[in-house]
């Protein structure tokens, strides 16, 4: 047996040249600390990525995208269509559990200093990749053409008009016109199945490139630790095999979910009902939208919604651009001001986000 993996590995070999990458693999080193666990959530966030496209690929074969057929498409393959529910199910606590671990990853990179030289462009592409996860989210949740997603959509897409000069045109830019239309869910859906995993997946090849290139970091308090004090473990084979089995507790965990608690369809949209009430967005925007709700009509000079949405661009921007403004970090030093605008995000966020669950 194993003389046909070695013809198996020649084979390949003697057209690939892969003893250079086996040779790089094997001088990979993986740092050991106290934090060394954040480490495997960027992989968790690949790993369910890679979920996100199978299923998706799978619900392409039957997912008709145009208003007339998109409910009745979705109600075939859960009824009709062999393991259909359970595969849609997959899909959507997927895209749930992908901007989580996303989130997770994000916050990691973050506190641990992550981003500073020479890893700037690495979080820069995990960033563009973080808020392509977010708008993975808006396109895809109007694409069963069911009554929440539709007015959840015509919600969000009203925010949009709230930003100064652009606004408008974005909103019909991202509608195909003036209102919420199959018009609207076929634009979405081309965004979801082919513009955003296009530019996703350039993203994701830059940043790992860049990962393998620079490695991993370690945090600033450990840097100046004495190389022969400090602990590694080789990447293969004692890393890929832990991350290997925190992907499979985690597909435990999402067939659990899928099967427990599978994707609901409700009310097929229609387009000339009144709005339901207590129409809310997904849980990654709830925090957004219920800080809107507490921001009074009038500020000053300016109007609420528009003060809110132009603070949360301007944090956005802040928070993408750390590596650049964060300058006690690029020099090796600690800053408290950086960890506490993070720390005081992390509350926020969460906060916020149960609020706006419950209210």
């Amino acid at each position: 047996m194993k003389n046909f993996w070695n013809k198996i590995y020649d084979w390949f070999n003697s057209r690939l040249d892969l003893q250079d990458v086996v040779g790089f693999i094997g001088k990979k080193y993986v740092p050991v600390h106290r934090h060394s666990v954040w480490y495997y959530f960027g992989g968790v966030s690949l790993f369910l990525f890679i979920i996100q496209v199978i299923t998706g690929i799978l619900l392409l074969f039957y997912y008709k995208g145009s208003s007339d057929l998109a409910f009745e498409s979705i109600q075939f393959i859960m009824s009709k269509v062999e393991f259909g529910w359970l595969i849609r199910s997959i899909h959507s606590w997927a895209a749930n559990l992908f901007i989580l671990a996303a989130f997770i990853h994000m916050f990691s990179v973050y506190f641990s200093r992550a981003y500073r030289k020479p890893r700037e462009i690495t979080w820069l592409t995990g960033m563009l990749m973080f808020f392509l996860a977010l708008a993975f989210g808006f396109s895809g949740y109007l694409l069963p053409w069911n009554e929440l997603a539709f007015f959840a959509t015509k919600v969000g897409t009203d925010i949009m008009t709230a930003i100064p000069f652009i606004g408008t045109p974005i909103m019909e830019f991202m509608r195909g016109g003036e209102d919420v239309t199959g018009a609207t869910l076929s634009r979405l859906f081309g965004f979801h199945v082919a513009l955003f995993p296009g530019i996703f997946t350039v993203l994701l090849a830059v940043h790992l490139i860049l990962v393998q290139r620079q490695g991993m970091s370690v945090p600033i308090d450990m840097e100046n630790i004495p190389a022969d004090e400090k602990k590694t473990m080789p990447f293969f084979p004692n890393f890929l095999l832990r991350d290997l089995l925190l992907w499979l507790l985690v597909l435990n965990v999402l067939a659990i979910l899928a099967v427990f608690f599978p994707a609901h369809l409700g009310e097929k949209a229609d387009m000339f009902a009144p709005s339901p009430e207590g129409i809310k967005p997904e849980w990654y925007f709830l925090f957004m939208f219920q800080t809107l709700k507490y921001i009074p009509a009038q500020v000053l000079f300016i109007d609420g919604e528009i003060l809110g949405i132009l603070l949360f661009g301007a944090a956005g921007l802040l928070w993408t651009l750390v590596p650049f403004w964060d300058r006690r970090s690029a020099k090796g030093q600690s800053s408290r001001f950086v960890t506490y605008l993070g720390l005081f995000a992390v509350i926020f966020i969460i906060v916020f986000t149960i609020v706006g669950w419950l209210a």
